[in-house]
């Protein structure tokens, strides 16, 4: 039976890289999307009556963060930011608790705080929201200084009214939370701030970053995924096949 408790844990195994790869594929149009990795397969000892040690693989459940870049697409508009080489920005999660994105499609709401397309409230270096004058033109440097302009005084100076929480995440694995921003790996469940690495956090503003999922690499992988679940599934009917053999035969004898 040792087979069946193998061929049944790679079935699991097999079914997460499926679903893995299909929710890739759903976000190939999302802005700022990262494709993400597991940890190698490990062996964990399960129950059984059976063996005194039975051993079964399985995959790391972990969700882990690549952030290799995706396609640049130019749009012109001044709170579109991208985030160079491994910056992340700092947002406020549903919960409250600061996490972590590549998606750059900032915009003001209707009270004055700055956020994402998607309505997570984006945070200064203290991890506060955001909260900009309406009605002013904003720009937003390379190091995350947002500057805004009375547009009735186009030859007053800006005044400095923000900074993004920029942070470059190069020498920190980042996870996947559940809402689908990131927080450090070893603070999953908790969010919150870590330090930067070496290299200064940077962005261009009057651009987007797109999905890094590569569709034909991904297709080609679901497609190896469908037909390694398909195998070990016959295994698994072979072998209770064969299990059903030798029980006959046992009361035949």
């Amino acid at each position: 039976m040792k087979v069946a408790y193998t061929a049944m844990a790679s079935v699991r195994q097999v079914d997460q890289a499926r679903a893995q790869a299909t929710n890739m594929l759903a976000n190939v149009s999302t802005v700022g999307f990262k494709e993400s990795y597991r940890h190698a397969t490990e062996s964990v000892k399960v129950a059984s009556t059976a063996f005194a040690t039975t051993y079964q693989p399985v995959a790391a459940s972990e969700d882990f963060i690549s952030l290799r870049a995706g396609p640049m697409q130019s749009t012109g508009r001044k709170l579109d930011v991208l985030m160079q080489a491994q910056t992340v920005l700092g947002v406020q999660a549903s919960n409250e608790q600061i996490a972590f994105t590549r998606r750059g499609d900032l915009r003001v709401n209707e009270i004055g705080q700055l956020e994402l397309g998607t309505g997570q409230l984006v945070v200064d270096d203290a991890g506060s929201p955001i909260s900009v004058p309406l009605g002013q033109e904003l720009e937003i440097g390379a190091d995350g200084t947002i500057v805004a302009y009375d547009p009735e005084l186009p030859e007053a100076p800006g005044a400095e009214v923000g900074r993004l929480m920029l942070r470059d995440a190069s020498a920190t694995v980042l996870a996947r939370r559940l809402d689908g921003l990131f927080e450090p790996a070893n603070q999953v469940g908790s969010g919150g701030d870590f330090e930067s690495g070496p290299t200064p956090p940077e962005i261009l503003s009057g651009a987007l970053e797109g999905s890094s999922v590569n569709v034909s690499e991904m297709l080609t992988q679901l497609l190896d995924y469908n037909r390694s679940f398909e195998s070990r599934i016959r295994l698994i009917k072979e072998v209770r096949d064969l299990d059903q053999a030798g029980s006959s035969m046992i009361k035949m004898a």
